[in-house]
């Protein structure tokens, strides 16, 4: 039995840009550093992006009703002026960041570079990115969170469950991969990533470790193998035993794995309530950056 190539009209492998997340956390550098290196690798222009929340503690919004009109409003006019000025230093703050982002992509060699500035979520604000988006880079906790030592941001988990592109989750300081890893069970969206890696310059590079967890994958981590040696891939397969998310752990510590790819989050938050999220699982395992497909 041969893999049958995924219809599809999604374009998702088609769009222009390697967007790259930048928030100021301390990830923030690695994040630039990943994106980059994509973006000369498949020769794809980078698109730096940084997003404001909206005020969630707008002075106005809060205090209007219980200091009223008339002899307040002067007081209100200093309480819309103090939010204004906060509104704006933080698009300057965030300028600032996209411009040395800018300036070390451009040290590491990228010729093409854009920046973009966004008020509102991040998810929401990468889905109307989306059509243009060939890959994203994101770090895996943003700065609000980035003192925490485990978990996931929840932008982050909010971003995997909207995007329906590959999105690297960047977890360390920037090491060019010398190798990838592809958890692989023939579920839909492991295809979706061995056509990715069938198909990208990038892969051709760098040897690919198929690995299934179970006894019974021998066939399929075969014929994925097969496929991609018809790519032009440099592949080898494993079978691995025990609970999925220490087996694959364990492996990449083995071989010194760099790059891991694998099923990003179900479409069903129930499912993931009850048989808990695999995805989420991986990410906290992990100390090596996760290339997640939908």
């Amino acid at each position: 039995m041969s893999i049958e190539p995924i219809a599809s009209n999604e374009n998702r492998f088609n769009g222009k840009y390697v967007m790259a997340c930048i928030d100021g956390s301390s990830v923030s550098e690695s994040v630039c550093d990943y994106a980059s290196w994509i973006a000369s690798e498949i020769v794809r222009p980078l698109k730096l992006t940084h997003t404001i929340a909206n005020n969630q503690h707008a002075a106005v919004a809060d205090y209007s009703g219980a200091i009223g009109l008339g002899s307040q409003q002067e007081l209100l006019n200093e309480l819309t002026d103090v939010e204004q000025s906060r509104a704006s230093l933080l698009i300057k703050k965030g300028q600032l960041m996209l411009n040395a982002a800018k300036e070390r992509a451009q040290a590491a060699g990228v010729q093409e570079i854009e920046t973009y500035q966004h008020h509102g979520s991040l998810a929401e604000s990468l889905i109307e990115l989306e059509s243009e988006i060939r890959v994203m880079v994101i770090g895996i906790r943003g700065k609000q969170h980035e003192n925490q030592q485990t978990g996931i941001g929840h932008q982050l988990e909010s971003v995997i469950r909207s995007m329906h592109k590959p999105i690297l989750v960047v977890n360390k300081a920037f090491t060019q991969p010398k190798n990838a890893m592809l958890a692989y069970d023939g579920s839909s969206s492991c295809k979706k990533a061995l056509e990715m890696i069938a198909s990208s310059e990038m892969f051709k590079k760098i040897p690919c470790h198929i690995v299934h967890v179970g006894k019974d994958g021998e066939q399929l981590i075969n014929e994925a193998k097969s496929y991609l040696a018809d790519a032009g891939v440099k592949a080898t397969s494993a079978l691995l035993d025990g609970p999925v998310v220490d087996a694959l752990v364990d492996y990449q510590l083995e071989k010194d794995i760099d790059l891991t790819l694998m099923g990003a989050f179900s479409h069903s938050r129930f499912r993931d309530l009850l048989l808990g999220s695999f995805t989420a699982k991986m990410l906290e395992a992990t100390n090596r950056p996760l290339l997640l497909l939908r």
